[in-house]
């Protein structure tokens, strides 16, 4: 039987991009930000849409904050 290392085996897989060094992760996501710009198709948030995604990450983050500590 084949194994991987994937899974709660507790081997560490050097493939894929988690695995990455952090710098060369930042490399390749802005590659792919600046070709996204490029191309017509990145979005770009408005302040308003930034306004409500913070709002509705605090929300979250007092949520599960509340739910922690009543455990």
């Amino acid at each position: 039987m084949a194994s991987n290392n994937q899974g709660s085996t507790g081997g560490k897989s050097n493939r894929g991009f988690a695995s990455m060094d952090p710098e060369r992760q930042r490399q390749i996501a802005s590659e792919g930000g600046k070709a996204a710009h490029e191309k017509g198709t990145a979005h770009e948030f408005t302040s308003e849409e930034a306004r409500e995604a913070g709002r509705k990450g605090g929300q979250a983050r007092s949520a599960n904050r509340k739910k922690a500590s009543t455990q």
